[in-house]
């Protein structure tokens, strides 16, 4: 499903809102044309006619069948959620909403509604402002956590896709729901009981809470859950599915930037979980990985946790020079190694049998940063004893 050809203005490509038509017998939506004759153009866009009349008439057959689109449900009322503030797009959206919020809406026709919004959050930007602008993102995430049980679980997949589609843009701010323990309760049922890909989605709303101001104490209470951290080091340890694993990551990394969560990361086994990334094959999140592992090591208890991995350090070494290069996962293994060398003569002597004198030199040619090189300047001159 997408948006018809038919309900897209020539110029903006976008769905039409007020749909009107030129002599010429071309639809365009009036904002669009009005700034097209604005700049001095004189032709129809299409046909480029040259136009002795600019007079718009109102297409109200177009818009009246792109509002039945929107609207299509049987069970959908459009009389009740009308009012005279707003017109056109934004209403049909309105109504859209109103049975979404309404117990009288079936979960069938629920269904159909959200992937009307999924096409308009993701094909219109016109759409996506719209769906913004009326609250939509609250309304999913009420959906979402008010009653989990109550619908199928291709269903809550959707409504996750069309909540995660309206963010970082939409109201963030209405994640603070989950503050509230019969959302939070309702979080953890998806999270522990869900299938991969609701899994999935809920790391990436956690990264969205973890990364916006509005949800830092949010962010600090979901840190403190150990239920949370147990499944997202789960998730990192993976090797079903790729994708999960990254999203996990994402979350744990969000998380870790609160510097009150980063002792219940590693005592969950957050860092060990991340070092199973790093180790895998496909990796699409090593930077951010390779941050948060130097940032958790800045702990005692991270130190600790490492010192225990045999693995860690080889880990750390294969991303200090990469091909195709990636300076900033370079400098974050790099320092990670900075601080664990700066720790142990044990680690020093292990991590240069596993090659990371080459592997600093390589990297000091590269045109890596100057921090970078700093870091590596610096780790060179503690290994100086070992070469």
């Amino acid at each position: 499903m997408s948006i018809p050809h038919l309900f897209r203005c020539p110029i903006s490509l976008d769905l039409f809102t007020d749909p009107v038509t030129l002599s010429t017998g071309q639809t365009y939506d009036r904002p669009s044309i009005e700034k097209w004759l604005a700049d001095g153009h004189l032709t129809c866009p299409v046909t480029m006619q040259r136009l002795r009349d600019t007079s718009l008439v109102p297409n109200h057959t177009l818009r009246h069948l792109i509002h039945q689109w929107i609207v299509a449900e049987p069970d959908i009322d459009s009389r009740r959620a009308a009012s005279g503030s707003i017109s056109g797009t934004e209403l049909s959206l309105a109504i859209l909403k109103h049975s979404l919020q309404s117990k009288n809406t079936t979960n069938a026709a629920k269904f159909e509604i959200l992937k009307k919004v999924r096409i308009l959050s993701v094909e219109s930007d016109i759409g996506r402002t719209y769906l913004i602008h009326l609250g939509f993102s609250q309304v999913l995430l009420r959906l979402l956590f008010e009653n989990p049980v109550a619908y199928h679980l291709e269903m809550l997949e959707l409504a996750l896709d069309c909540g995660l589609s309206l963010l970082p843009s939409g109201q963030v701010d209405a994640l603070n729901m989950l503050k509230e323990d019969k959302y939070f309760a309702s979080f953890m049922l998806l999270l522990e009981q869900g299938h991969t890909k609701i899994k999935t989605s809920l790391c990436y709303l956690l990264e969205a809470i973890a990364t916006s101001l509005v949800t830092r104490e949010l962010c600090e209470s979901i840190g403190q859950s150990q239920r949370v951290l147990r499944v997202l080091v789960s998730l990192m340890h993976s090797k079903c599915d790729a994708k999960a694993s990254d999203a996990a990551v994402r979350a744990i990394a969000g998380i870790s930037l609160r510097e009150s969560n980063r002792g219940n990361v590693i005592r969950e086994g957050g860092l060990n979980g991340l070092v199973t990334y790093l180790s895998s094959s496909i990796q699409m999140s090593t930077s951010r990985a390779l941050a948060t592992v130097e940032i958790l090591l800045g702990l005692e208890a991270g130190r600790k946790a490492m010192a225990k991995d045999a693995n860690v350090v080889q880990v750390l070494v294969k991303h200090v020079f990469m091909v195709p290069t990636d300076h900033e996962a370079s400098e974050h293994a790099v320092g990670a190694l900075l601080i664990m060398c700066s720790d142990s003569a044990r680690v020093q002597s292990a991590a240069v049998n596993a090659g990371l004198l080459p592997q600093l030199l390589l990297l000091l040619q590269s045109q890596c940063s100057s921090r970078a090189k700093i870091r590596v300047s610096a780790l060179l001159k503690l290994l100086k004893s070992m070469w």
